[in-house]
């Protein structure tokens, strides 16, 4: 159960917590897709084939173990590696990223997520902590965190106890002082029980629980965390 005395901060993950990643990903890669056809036609052309795109992916992150925590850089080196392939200009990647990274940053709330945001954002500090490339700033949430550690910020991805405990540092708070909230059960609960956080699962798709470990708090959603804080939502 969760120990509310002890919470002195939240760290909170984003993608498919705050809202859905699939659709946010889906407009990110069709306005690459869009800007390559205009201006790298034979890597647009390369890359409409999903086994090309698959064994692109394969081959970067073979070449380039390092960069595995780095989704950014990832998809950085695999477009260079796509303009080569194609036979066009490498050094439009840059441009291309840019491109993607925009369009990442464009998102649409689940319902329940800004007023729970607020709130929670009222009562403590919070700071994102995402293996993602989202940045709640560009996003427009910016107002609701303190700070932002990401898998490229701190070189390691969840569900690594390094970020956790980067992020806890960045609130001047013990692990034990934080409260972590996600939805992957591995990454995010089980990484921040392994970093001796207390954590709540945000389980939007009644989905069942598999590991040993447990969670502090089990929430449909963001209002429901609230709820289970005694938070009443702001919005």
């Amino acid at each position: 159960m969760l120990q509310l005395s002890k919470i002195k901060a939240i760290t909170l993950d984003l993608d498919d917590t705050l809202w859905p990643v699939e659709p946010t990903i889906a407009r990110a890669e069709q306005a690459l897709a869009d800007w390559l056809a205009q201006h790298a036609p034979a890597t647009a052309r390369l890359l409409s084939d999903a086994p090309v795109r698959s064994q692109l992916r394969k081959t970067v992150l073979h070449a380039h173990p390092e960069l595995a925590h780095d989704f950014s850089a990832l998809r950085l080196a695999y477009l260079h590696r796509a303009l080569g392939q194609a036979g066009e200009d490498t050094a439009l990647a840059h441009a291309a990223f840019a491109v993607f990274l925009e369009e990442r940053q464009r998102v649409s709330l689940f319902p329940d997520s800004l007023a729970a945001l607020a709130a929670l954002a009222a009562r403590y500090p919070v700071v994102a902590v995402s293996n993602g490339n989202a940045d709640v700033f560009r996003v427009g949430l910016g107002a609701y965190f303190v700070g932002s550690v990401s898998a490229q910020s701190s070189g390691v991805a969840k569900p690594h106890v390094d970020i956790f405990h980067a992020a806890a540092r960045s609130v001047r708070c013990e692990p034990g002082e934080v409260l972590h909230v996600g939805d992957d059960a591995h990454l995010d609960v089980v990484g921040a029980l392994n970093a001796g956080m207390q954590a709540a699962w945000i389980n939007r798709d009644a989905k069942e629980w598999s590991h040993p470990q447990t969670p502090h708090v089990t929430a449909t959603d963001m209002a429901h965390l609230c709820v289970a804080l005694g938070i009443e939502p702001r919005i």
